[in-house]
């Protein structure tokens, strides 16, 4: 009797543990990985050679140690039917991303299947990549995404958000009222207005000029005084009245407005219920 007991136990037990392998294997990250110290670019498209695997690797590495924010690039064929944002949340979550208490970190997710892109943020990633910044950075490297140049794309997201991180800590993260500005851009509107303000310039003076033609040089003032012209025998002054302007001055209560245009970052919550930022599109 207690033989069948021990036997029927063994294979309940079993049988549990059966059961929690098929619901964590319903998890993304751990369908395919299941190390508890993940890389931070996992390129499972084989998208990249091993060069630029080795060279993207190197810089989220180091970008990531020095901002204290985690970096990471993700690819993969499919997301096997799942939503891309929630499949980015879930693989930055279940494979232990994240500095600090509020696992500071960026993820790009590359799916081949719909030619999806998906930023998912966290912590201090939320911060430092707004929706607009978002959207800027997207911009700068969605062409390369559907050039085919997938190092260089991955390089350009790793770079900017290395410098958006950093002007975060400054206290004013780039949001929609104070993107970055190409120095190429700054160059071309400086020639702009420079150009402008040099043919108004030249306009005004030329219109100048063409009024002064009847005007001839006299030698002496004495040309500029007409014959028997005016004469003051008595002058004086006569107050007449005054007006005074009163104006209430400004009250300084150090409060901000908010952008009429908006800003800052929209989050969302993953399955885990962590707290997350970030969006995506196609490439």
């Amino acid at each position: 009797m207690r033989a069948l007991n021990e036997r029927v136990r063994g294979r309940f037990f079993a049988l549990l543990f059966m059961v929690l392998v098929v619901l964590v294997s319903e998890i993304p990250a751990f369908r395919v990985f299941a190390a508890e110290d993940m890389p931070r670019l996992v390129d499972m498209a084989d998208l990249l050679s091993q060069d630029e695997e080795a060279d993207l690797l190197g810089m989220l590495d180091e970008v990531s140690e020095r901002q204290q924010v985690d970096l990471v690039v993700v690819t993969v064929d499919s997301t096997q039917g799942q939503e891309v944002m929630a499949y980015a949340d879930d693989f930055y979550d279940y494979n232990g991303y994240g500095f600090g208490e509020e696992r500071d970190g960026i993820l790009l997710l590359i799916s081949m299947e719909e030619r999806d892109w998906w930023i998912s943020t966290t912590g201090y990633g939320i911060t430092a990549v707004t929706d607009a910044g978002r959207e800027y950075m997207s911009e700068r490297f969605i062409t390369d995404l559907s050039e085919g140049d997938y190092g260089a794309a991955f390089t350009s997201f790793a770079s900017l958000c290395d410098a958006f991180i950093t002007q975060a800590r400054t206290g004013e993260p780039y949001d929609v009222d104070n993107l970055p500005k190409e120095p190429f851009e700054a160059g071309i509107n400086l020639v702009l207005c420079f150009g402008i303000g040099f043919i108004i310039a030249l306009v005004a003076t030329g219109i100048m000029r063409s009024q002064l033609k009847t005007v001839h040089r006299r030698s002496e003032a004495d040309n500029y005084i007409a014959d028997n012209g005016m004469q003051l025998t008595r002058k004086s002054d006569l107050f007449l009245y005054r007006q005074i302007d009163r104006r209430k001055k400004a009250e300084n209560n150090n409060t901000t407005t908010p952008s009429s245009s908006g800003g800052g970052s929209s989050t969302h919550t993953s399955s885990s219920g962590t707290t997350h930022g970030g969006g995506g599109g196609k490439f």
